[in-house]
């Protein structure tokens, strides 16, 4: 079973559903833990993080009302999602990550060498994410409450950055959310940041994989529910032998999948279950992707040298052009 295949597959098909679903009356809903652009037009299903900052950007009191059911019944939808499906919204549903894989597959093809970060680099950065995700709480809140200095100009903050509303939308032949703000500073600070990360999204591709991925609060808000999502990965450290290639293949470059010997289920805050490291994986049974304890995907020797004759046979063909 090519497994990196199938996910291509879904990655794409999910990407014509998300974008165009519109117009085959497709509607997935708008609360779901993933970057499908709201501002896309006729989409077919939107990020919950916009009406999420909407709803908070109310005073605290209503809270205790109708407004509360209302944040309430959104966050169990996604929370709903998050355990069903766990981090496979990023490996396997994502626009945006189908975007960076494919711009990592182009850096291949030219074969232009990848960059990694240090072990020190990496764990100051992890952090970014968790920043993210508390100011597009705390600040939607306090422009409902009247903190000083928050005017409505910050509405929804996170989306004014992201990336995904200027750059999805051109996927509809809308241009209209690609620009910079000039009414007010918020919007001038948070647009320029939006159009400068579009361009790191296209150059970060071509010297570190998933990138932007390590910095995405959507991924600090699935990584709540890593250990409790129906999708699991799992290791027997016993049968490990430390040999360094999940750690290599992986595109987040989480170094507790190799170095791990204790844990069982190995779905860490960055892990974005694409199963690679099952790939790369050359000991039986060693790591092994459950739904609800189920093994679904698992290591093995004789998988792992089959991958390793086709990938050479792709690089004598590829030396031979």
């Amino acid at each position: 079973m090519n497994v990196q295949r199938l996910r291509l597959i879904s990655q794409f098909v999910f990407f014509v559903l998300l974008t165009y679903g519109g117009l085959f009356a497709i509607d997935l809903g708008s609360r779901m833990p993933t970057f499908s652009c709201a501002f896309v037009p006729d989409n077919g299903g939107s990020c919950f993080l916009i009406g999420f900052q909407h709803m908070l950007s109310r005073p605290l009191p209503e809270f205790l009302g109708e407004q509360g059911i209302r944040l309430l019944k959104s966050l169990g939808i996604v929370a709903l999602w998050a355990v069903v499906i766990n981090k496979a919204w990023c490996g396997w549903i994502c626009p945006f990550g189908l975007m960076q894989d494919l711009l990592t597959r182009l850096r291949n093809l030219v074969f232009i060498d990848m960059s990694r970060f240090g072990w020190v680099t990496r764990k100051r950065y992890k952090s970014v994410k968790y920043i993210l995700l508390a100011l597009l709480i705390l600040i939607p809140l306090g422009i409902g409450n009247g903190v000083p200095g928050l005017s409505r100009d910050w509405t929804a903050p996170f989306c004014q950055m992201c990336p995904a509303r200027p750059l999805m939308p051109l996927f509809r032949g809308d241009f209209s959310e690609f620009h910079i703000d000039f009414s007010s500073w918020p919007g001038l600070a948070l647009t320029t940041i939006a159009v400068i990360l579009v361009g790191l999204l296209f150059t970060s591709a071509f010297v570190k994989r998933r990138f932007l991925c390590s910095y995405c609060p959507m991924l600090a808000v699935l990584s709540l529910f890593d250990k409790v999502g129906f999708l699991s990965l799992n290791k027997d450290g016993q049968k490990c032998t430390r040999c360094g290639n999940c750690s290599r293949a992986c595109p987040m470059e989480i170094r507790e999948i190799e170095e791990e010997k204790t844990l069982s289920n190995l779905v860490t805050q960055d892990c974005i279950l694409c199963l690679k490291c099952i790939d790369a994986c050359p000991e039986n049974q060693a790591l092994e992707a459950r739904f609800l304890g189920m093994p679904i995907y698992t290591a093995s020797a004789e998988g792992f040298l089959k991958r390793q004759n086709v990938d050479l046979l792709r690089l004598k063909r590829k030396k031979k052009r």
